[in-house]
């Protein structure tokens, strides 16, 4: 054990290959004093057994850019350190056996070819070209990634703790953090023990690495970390006569995966139904341990598996494995700042793909340390994005059931999980219900995403083409644009900012003007320091000194948190009152019409123009209205106080019945949205794109002195913009866009769609992406000929900068 420093700038708690990432990429850019305490022997937890499957695709840019780093990484590690590392580019076949999983692998070519991944897909017979010993009955496709690998998962780890070494830092085994001393939002030190000895470690800041333990470590440093272990199953066989190096072989539709490793065969599954483990904690003296075989678990993976490859009929089987893997409630790693502390990062959960992830997270979070703020955007795995209920024990137990095997399982447009569902319910659930509601979640609260209609089964039946509730969808956007339809909005984030600064403050963090008259609602972003994106949100004055900030449902607790980081002396309180109000959106060109019928307030464009809020009454009760709209119609969002919600609703619903006031759910406000070109956040605008470059130069006023970002507007509007977001339409209407497809423009790939959706009312699939432009006008933009890859046919495409419908914004200022 080494001598342990009575300071360091920061302690990463926990040796496996996460933890040694971290450290090694602090180290490289030149931090001193890193140390990693590891309380057993590096690896020891879920790292040794890992299978070592490097993957490059991932479901976005900056994660496949991630995967690609940490290839490019494990190859350069051996020369580095002289740790072998084991590994090897193989390349990887994934196959299909049912059309629709076809499909999911062909839309996944075409996300490779735009993120710049080579990537073949492949008839039945090239797969067993490439594979002989595969039983391609069945098998209606597949795709192989020639620079995909393996490794060997403890070697890595070794071999990146080695180099966090040779950089100074200091990295000791068994040596176990057994408390973690906080003084308000801050650790200032860490308490040690290791070999009959203990001492105490103050700190700059700390690290959770702990993976399984992360959840434990997390409510030691008072943060919430969700994940949850479970049972996870290979075997590897004896040696097999004549087997030579193969592709890694993935067959998800039979829930398996196949290595190659020294003439032998490892045979892995993701199941549908996981068997989570360690209810009540993880045993103290847990050390390169596995869990005791259930081979009747495993047994239908196996039987499929024998079928699939007959080989495995006369290969003994050497090893039967089952050891842990944590996994969280989305199925995406947690990495960043915690919310709760302004010194605790994260970097755990990574549900069983840490080896191919371990480098680039290890590099991204390196950096985001180093400079205080994203090297780019991470908003699929950032830690901010957990909801704080989503540590209940219970709950991670129901949900790691299912999130293993989602692993595998078919990635459908608009899946839902269908596990720990019903925590969080707005005021107006049962009552949509009753009328037929689908419910879909989003971070934890129950949605009406869709009605059906009586007689029609209210569930879901998942396709990758046009899904059973398109129609539905349809009609209600129909409503929406020729009549009146109402849908619940309650989920939305709700912050209220006030104190005798607000105004101050809010001038500070966010590029719009907010000292406006009472009433007045301001659209708007707050910046980083490159005028990339935080958070998208609407701004709404009630007093002299207070606002409610109003923010997506999912990104309430980092808009917050982002919020409260940036008070500085500003006199304000900032506080969710998310589940004070019940929110109900009526929208559409008679929406006045309805709610004149059920209130004496005057609702006439000289009262309450489109951007103001006024206090009204309501049937019985007292409401507050906002005329904003998300999706492109004159309309109202209701706020009513969660104890009048079901007066409201049921007030409205029964006067919109002489007017055929039809409910609406989420995917017809995303096809509006998409049909008036409104952006949606962690989509087309995130922390990395450029406010200008979003087409939202309009909300930002740089006749403020001074507000985060405003220096990075200014640079960009001297020097032009480098992209620009445009909006596309295909001119065929039966493809189906989601997002991710290729853009070509004039025959090359410029880009990727960053969302996608069914316009119903102006009849054809909408996307959205960037395209460069360096140099370039408008109109120099707009004269190409543009196409979207959909599967691999170029589909061609309208492309434009204002929106396809209303592009004037008549109907919304009705």
């Amino acid at each position: 054990m080494p001598t342990l420093p009575s300071h360091a700038r920061v302690v990463i708690i926990g040796g496996g290959v996460i933890g040694c990432s971290v450290a090694y990429h602090l180290a490289k850019l030149g931090w001193k004093d890193v140390v990693l305490l590891e309380r057993k022997q590096l690896t020891s937890g879920t790292t040794w057994h890992a299978a070592g499957l490097i993957a490059q695709l991932r479901a976005t840019a900056n994660m496949t850019k991630l995967a690609k780093y940490s290839q490019e990484l494990y190859g350069n590690l051996e020369d580095e350190t002289g740790v072998a590392t084991g590994f090897k580019r193989v390349g990887s076949i994934t196959v299909a056996l049912t059309e629709e999983r076809r499909e999911e692998l062909s839309r996944s070519a075409g996300m490779a070819r735009a993120f710049g991944v080579e990537i073949e897909e492949i008839s039945p017979s090239e797969i067993k070209e490439r594979y002989a010993h595969l039983n391609i009955d069945g098998v209606t496709g597949g795709v192989y990634l020639p620079k995909d690998g393996q490794g060997d998962p403890a070697n890595i780890a070794l071999a990146l703790a080695k180099g966090a070494r040779m950089k100074g830092a200091v990295v000791a085994e068994r040596t176990k953090v057994t408390k973690i001393n906080k003084a308000g939002r801050r650790v200032q030190s860490v308490e040690w023990e290791a070999g009959g000895e203990s001492g105490t470690m103050t700190c700059d800041m700390i690290v959770n690495c702990a993976g399984m333990w992360g959840h434990e470590v997390g409510r030691m440093a008072g943060v919430n970390v969700p994940l949850h272990a479970c049972e996870h199953f290979y075997i590897v066989t004896e040696a097999i006569t004549g087997l030579t190096q193969m592709p890694v072989l993935r067959v998800p539709d039979e829930c398996a995966y196949y290595k190659e490793d020294a003439g032998k065969i490892l045979l892995g599954a993701f199941e549908p139904n996981a068997k989570p483990w360690a209810m009540d904690g993880i045993p103290a003296d847990f050390e390169f341990d596995q869990l005791p075989e259930d081979f009747d678990h495993f047994e239908p993976i196996l039987e499929a598996a024998v079928a699939r490859m007959p080989m495995l009929a006369e290969a003994g089987i050497h090893t039967f494995f089952n050891g842990p893997e944590s996994f969280t409630p989305d199925d995406a790693y947690h990495l960043g700042l915690a919310p709760e502390m302004d010194n605790v990062w994260v970097a755990a959960g990574f549900n069983s793909i840490g080896i191919q992830s371990a480098g680039g997270a290890g590099m991204a979070l390196a950096q985001w340390m180093d400079a205080g703020e994203k090297p780019f955007d991470l908003g699929d795995v950032d830690i901010g994005r957990m909801q704080p209920f989503q540590c209940n024990k219970k709950y991670l137990f129901e949900r790691s059931k299912e999130t293993l095997g989602l692993l595998y399982a078919d990635h459908f447009p608009f899946r839902q999980k269908a596990t720990a569902r019903g925590v969080r319910r707005t005021p107006f659930h049962q009552h949509l219900l009753d009328q037929g509601a689908v419910m879909g979640e989003l971070a934890g609260w129950e949605r009406a995403n869709w009605f059906a209609t009586p007689g029609q089964a209210p569930t879901y039946e998942y396709s990758w083409k046009r899904q059973n509730f398109f129609d539905n969808v349809a009609n209600e956007l129909d409503a929406i644009r020729n009549n009146v339809g109402m849908y619940d909005m309650s989920s939305f984030g709700k912050i209220r900012v006030e104190g005798r600064d607000a105004t101050a403050f809010l001038n500070h963090i966010g590029g719009g003007d907010y000292d406006v008259p009472v009433g007045k609602i301001v659209y708007t972003q707050f910046l980083n320091s490159r005028a990339g994106i935080e958070a998208d949100v609407t701004v709404t004055r009630l007093s002299e000194t207070a606002y409610l900030v109003v923010t997506p449902a999912a990104t309430r607790l980092a808009d917050q948190t982002w919020m409260r980081r940036h008070q500085g002396d500003f006199n304000v309180v900032i506080t969710d009152v998310t589940a004070g109000e019940g929110v109900l959106a009526v929208m559409g060109p008679n929406s006045r019409k309805l709610l004149e019928a059920v209130s004496p307030a005057d609702f006439s464009n000289d009262v309450n123009p489109f951007g103001t809020a006024q206090e009204i009454e309501i049937g019985m009760g007292l409401a507050r209205v906002h005329r904003v709209t998300y999706v492109g119609e004159l309309g109202w969002e209701v706020y009513i106080s969660t104890d009048m919600a079901g007066h409201v609703f049921e007030t409205l619903h029964a006067a919109g019945q002489d007017m055929e006031l039809k409910l609406c759910g989420m995917h017809m406000m995303d096809a509006a949205r998409m049909e008036k070109g409104f952006r949606h956040f962690g989509h087309d605008i995130t922390a990395e794109d450029h406010v200008l470059e979003a087409g939202l130069g309009f909300a930002v006023k740089t006749a403020k002195p001074d507000f985060i970002g405003r220096d990075a507007v200014m640079r960009k509007r001297d020097a032009g913009l480098e992209r620009r977001l445009l909006q596309f339409k295909l001119c065929d209407p039966e493809p189906l866009l989601y997002h991710n497809e290729p853009i070509l423009r004039d025959g090359k790939v410029v880009g990727y769609l960053s969302s996608g959706g069914y316009g119903h009312h102006v009849g054809a699939a909408l996307g959205m992406g960037y395209v460069p432009c360096a140099g370039e006008s408008v109109a120099d933009v707009l004269s190409s000929t543009y196409e979207i890859d959909v599967m691999g046919v170029r589909v061609q495409a309208d492309a434009q900068l204002k929106p396809f419908y209303d592009p004037a914004s008549e109907r919304v200022k009705a």
